[in-house]
């Protein structure tokens, strides 16, 4: 495939190392106009808004991912695959599985399960297991700790459906399974096969077992911490 892609109107330069991906396009706009100084628009294609600027002196990059697997599943593959990202850093929102887990925690994901064929693209002679990038993990973890935040570590579920006919994954619950989201699992196969770095952090913006939940506003502008943790790992 050649550059630019049908998704990503930019040249491999105009991309940092490490990208961070929050789902919602004006998420990325926040982050940029928030956080970054000299940012810089690299993509608009389809309304998924691209950046590149600097965090501390550092070059980094931010671009939504749309929602759901399908949509993280092109946009990190191209990325690593086309664009020479190294590492990519998923920012959202998830839903908590436990009725302990707090609104606006954070949740890191070690690793996902998962309801979606994405894996069988591999031919895998068995059930693959997505797993985070251990060195993005431990940063993650290591400086969520210094930075006092509320966190958690452990297994989350990509779920294929927001509207299931169930109870949105809560079967899970008896596994230890943190939170639901809908691209952590997409991205972890892609970082896998294209021999690269991922990891998702997400903040809880509802949870499904005490019926809790935050505005759509508060969703886009007010998850703060996450990004604040993922620009210092980047």
């Amino acid at each position: 495939m050649s550059i630019p892609t049908p998704h990503i109107k930019a040249k491999p330069e105009d991309f940092a190392p490490t990208v961070l991906m929050p789902g919602d396009p004006l998420r990325s706009k926040f982050i940029a106009e928030t956080f970054l100084e000299d940012a810089v628009l690299v993509n608009n294609v389809r309304g998924v808004q691209g950046y590149t600027g600097t965090y501390k002196g550092k070059k980094v990059s931010v671009m939504a991912s749309g929602m759901g697997m399908p949509s993280m599943g092109i946009y990190s593959y191209e990325l690593f695959n086309f664009f020479g990202v190294e590492n990519i850093i998923r920012i959202g929102s998830a839903g908590a599985l436990h009725a302990d887990i707090p609104l606006r925690s954070l949740v890191i994901g070690m690793s996902t399960s998962y309801n979606s064929t994405f894996a069988g693209q591999y031919q895998l002679p068995g059930i693959y297991a997505p797993t985070a990038s251990f060195k993005l993990l431990r940063s993650a973890v290591d400086t969520a700790e210094k930075l006092g935040m509320d966190y958690r570590v452990g297994n989350i579920l990509s779920n294929d459906l927001f509207y299931d006919d169930g109870n949105r994954g809560l079967e899970w619950q008896k596994m230890g399974v943190l939170a639901v989201e809908m691209e952590a699992a997409a991205l972890y196969m892609n970082a896998a096969r294209a021999g690269k770095n991922a990891l998702a952090i997400c903040t809880i913006s509802d949870n499904i077992v005490t019926g809790e939940e935050c505005t759509a506003e508060e969703r886009q502008n007010s998850f703060t911490q996450m990004m604040e943790l993922a620009l210092t790992i980047a």
